[in-house]
């Protein structure tokens, strides 16, 4: 059965990640060109301050279907995933983080889930996350609160490797969320009010080698709690 997916667009959101940007974006280019026979690679350089977006401007300029998105100063996680998601411009739309922590060649199975139930979304949720045992808690704690306010009834709300079709981002209200770590709960919040299939797979996790993480910042909590009851604040 031919595949449906033939042009799709990535993006990879960064923040001081000179030690594995090259390296990924390696993997999601061998994966395209062996998935897909049309796509384009978009990185969001979230103001890094490291030599991130140097290495993305060489990048650049080896593929001319590799492009940059530069914030400056930086804005958040919230802010590089929308940048990336309005930024893309083919019917089919995938993201992985841009750590080294996802394995791109997964994104085959994505492509066959779709196919195989017509999903307006597929999104992963991890198989062994490699975190801390306090960030799993927050986050069991998250997706039940989530689930109380919302009736969102996912295994991984925050799995940062999604396919979505185009049609979700162009439908759905604007997303807000930039500093916190919210986005990809109003995200699924938002795609779920309008009414679009969400469909879920496991996918592989790796620990981080390098770098570190903003998501566990007690500020960047604080705000993803504000904009969580924003939203259920508005959408009651």
């Amino acid at each position: 059965m031919a595949r449906q997916i033939e042009k799709l667009s990535v993006f990879l959101p960064a923040f001081n990640e000179e030690a594995s940007i090259e390296k990924t974006v390696k993997n999601v280019t061998d994966n395209l060109n062996r998935n897909v026979s049309t796509w384009e690679l978009i990185i969001v350089n979230d103001g890094s301050k490291d030599k991130t977006g140097v290495i993305v401007d060489r990048l650049v300029k080896k593929d001319k279907r590799i492009s940059a998105i530069h914030h400056s100063p930086n804005r958040g996680y919230g802010a590089a995933l929308k940048s990336g998601l309005y930024a893309c411009q083919y019917p089919w739309i995938s993201f992985i983080d841009s750590d080294g922590q996802f394995d791109f060649s997964e994104i085959n199975r994505f492509l066959d889930t779709q196919q195989k139930t017509d999903a307006d979304l597929v999104i992963g949720y991890y198989l062994g996350r490699k975190v801390s045992f306090m960030r799993k808690l927050n986050t069991f704690a998250w997706q039940v609160l989530v689930r109380l306010l919302f009736g969102l009834s996912v295994r991984d709300i925050d799995c940062g490797f999604k396919l979505i079709s185009k049609k979700v981002i162009d439908k759905i209200e604007p997303l807000q969320s930039e500093r916190g770590a919210f986005i990809s709960s109003e995200f699924l919040i938002k795609a779920k009010k309008a009414g679009f299939k969400i469909v879920e797979i496991g996918v592989s996790h790796f620990p981080r080698k390098q770098g570190e993480g903003t998501g566990a910042n007690l500020d960047v909590i604080i705000q993803s709690f504000i904009d969580l009851f924003k939203l259920w604040y508005k959408l009651k």
